[in-house]
């Protein structure tokens, strides 16, 4: 037995997850930075700038969305392989898995190349939007393999409980973006003034290298597993494998991208003010829920195997921790997002209408934020358990049959600012009704194990 099974196996699960979760939040709280600062820097070229980058953003959650989902079922079906012994076939999941991100990478390069304006005019009939969106979405989109082959070469490494090198892989990107921004944005040095393309172009390119980093690292053969594309062989059980836990996962990702297009539809009705507050909740409200999806990436493995090892106690103390986590670091984000929300928004646009709207819809959605924690904890661990059409219905409850609703219902008859309200609305019933849920596959899966004892 190799010592990270003996690990994930044996070794404590408070000081398992620490030592998996913590490059990964890292790295997600490193990504998050990215996320800010790359807005930060659009918002300094224009309100205009600012607005056509949140139009787009539903855009490249599409893309981030299959390369997610697939990564996450990748990431379940390898840690559960491992679990079982089957290190053999965990490598060839590996291998289909670094094929299929070449795939979708050349699917998005054509539809970048030739839909780009087409795919922004479904949101917004401003000509500006429409032209500044499809600048930026068009260079991100031809540039899909290089997010692509990141994400699912992370994935595989995780999947064998390997979190360091992931996390390494996410700041060489993240910090290489914030660095060739300001050069692309506003033409320093050597380079030209390319504004919004300037940034798609700095994402593209930073995404270039740690793609190469991160392939090195997988394919020189010091890892748990050995992915060899030479000796590749196709396996239709492995694909479904991958997208029993990947599709629900990746619905769940679409699901956010169809939530954020159809609120910013909603608020196009009002203002382009308006859709830039939404542009700018998206980017804050990741530094709250990325160190959890950082801790997830820790989360899943050790579940994952200890399920396929049929250790229930691990799983309770490791579901334990995993909420007990999630709540501190939501309501961290809860008490920021209601002391210095003005100032928060003033990082991206000093406009006094930007400012004022802003501050009341961060202070107004964060109230969310506990309750969205534990959600994505019971998410991950339905995934983990291979259960992932669970986490699918989670999605949806959350993201679709609540919130755009509510967000429709209560901006007819409020307003603009009335719409910020369906946030904390459509969480607060969705995690009562996913808590009972959570109980009862809790003890679905205890008699699952009972049973095969």
């Amino acid at each position: 037995m190799t010592e990270k099974k003996v690990k994930l196996e044996s070794e404590r699960i408070f000081s398992l997850l620490v030592t998996l979760s913590i490059p990964g939040i890292v790295s997600m709280f490193v990504q998050a930075t990215y996320n800010v600062v790359d807005s930060i820097y659009i918002g300094h070229v224009s309100k205009e700038a600012l607005a056509a980058l949140s139009l787009a953003f539903p855009v490249q959650i599409v893309w981030i969305a299959i390369a997610v989902g697939t990564g996450i079922g990748i990431t379940s079906l390898i840690s559960r392989l491992i679990g079982e012994g089957a290190t053999s076939r965990a490598s060839n999941t590996a291998e289909h898995g670094i094929l299929i991100a070449l795939l979708y990478g050349l699917v998005g390069f054509c539809i970048g190349a030739f839909f780009s304006r087409e795919i922004l005019s479904l949101f917004t009939h401003d000509p500006e939007l429409i032209d500044l969106g499809a600048q930026y979405i068009r260079i991100i989109l031809m540039g899909s393999t290089a997010l692509m082959i990141p994400m699912i070469a992370n994935n595989i490494l995780r999947g064998e409980g390997n979190t360091f090198i992931p996390m390494i892989t996410m700041l060489i990107g993240s910090v290489l973006n914030m660095i060739l921004d300001p050069f692309f944005i506003f033409g320093l040095w050597i380079f030209p003034r390319m504004e919004i393309e300037g940034a798609a172009f700095a994402t593209v390119l930073s995404r270039v290298v740690s793609g190469i980093f991160i392939l090195f690292i997988l394919f020189r053969g010091k890892n748990l597993l050995t992915p060899r594309l030479k000796d590749f062989r196709y396996d239709f059980s492995i694909v479904k494998g991958i997208y029993v836990v990947g599709f629900p996962s990746m619905i769940m990702q679409l699901l956010a991208s169809f939530m954020i297009a159809a609120v910013n539809t909603i608020l196009a009705g009002y203002s382009s003010v308006a859709i830039a507050v939404m542009g700018i909740y998206f980017r804050l409200q990741s530094f709250v829920f990325m160190p959890i999806f950082g801790l997830t990436q820790g989360y899943m493995p050790i579940v994952g195997y200890n399920y396929g090892h049929r250790r229930m106690d691990r799983i309770t103390k490791t579901v334990t921790y995993g909420i007990v986590s999630a709540i501190f670091f939501s309501t961290v984000g809860f008490v920021v997002f209601q002391l210095v929300p003005g100032t928060l928004v003033q990082l991206f646009n000093e406009s006094e209408e930007l400012v004022s709207m802003g501050t009341d819809a961060l202070r107004i959605i964060s109230y969310l934020y506990p309750f969205a924690g534990v959600s994505i904890i019971v998410s991950v661990t339905f995934q983990a358990f291979g259960k992932g059409f669970r986490s699918l219905a989670i999605s949806v409850l959350r993201q679709v049959v609540l919130l755009v609703p509510l967000a429709y219902f209560l901006g007819k008859r409020g307003g603009a600012s009335a719409v910020w309200y369906a946030f904390p609305i459509a969480e607060i019933i969705a995690f009562c009704l996913i808590i009972l849920w959570f109980r009862a596959t809790l003890r679905e899966v205890e008699r699952e194990m009972d049973l095969s004892a």
